[in-house]
C-alpha cells in the first residue's frame, strides 16, 4: 500500500519559514517524480513545486520562485520544501504527490499524478 505522509506544517508570521517533508513508502521511489501541491479555501489545488526522480531537475511556480526550495533524499525516500519569505497568501494546505516519470521534467497537473497524501496546513498571518 503506497503512502505519503506530510509533516511540518504550521502557523508561522509573514516573513518567516517552514520545512514540509514528506515520507513515502509503498513505492520505488526512484521510479516517480515527487511533486508539492496546495490549495487554499474556495481556490483549485495549483503546483508549487516538484523535483525529478533523480533530484536533477527542479521547477517552481512563478509565485514561489527563489523563495521555496524542493530536495529529495532517495535513500529516504522523503521530499521537503523548504519555505522562506513566507507571504499570507502561501496559506493553505500542501500536498505531496508521486508521478510515475522517469524522464527528467515534471509535470503541473495534478490528474496526472498516481498518489496523493492528506495534506498539511500551512498558515502565515499578517
Amino acid at each position: 500500500q503506497v503512502q505519503l505522509r506530510e509533516s511540518g506544517g504550521g502557523l508561522v508570521q509573514a516573513g518567516g519559514c517552514l520545512r514540509l517533508s514528506c515520507a513515502a513508502s509503498g513505492l520505488t521511489f526512484t521510479s516517480y517524480a515527487m511533486s508539492w501541491f496546495r490549495q487554499a479555501p474556495g481556490k483549485e489545488r495549483e503546483f508549487v513545486s516538484g523535483i525529478s526522480w533523480s533530484g536533477s531537475s527542479t521547477f517552481y511556480a512563478d509565485s514561489v520562485r527563489g523563495r521555496f526550495t524542493i530536495s529529495r533524499d532517495n535513500a529516504k525516500k522523503t521530499v521537503n520544501l523548504q519555505m522562506n519569505s513566507l507571504k499570507p497568501e502561501d496559506t493553505a494546505v500542501h500536498y505531496c504527490a508521486a508521478d510515475r516519470q522517469l524522464g527528467v521534467g515534471v509535470t503541473t497537473t495534478s490528474s496526472e499524478y498516481d498518489y496523493w497524501g492528506r495534506g498539511t496546513q500551512v498558515t502565515v498571518s499578517s
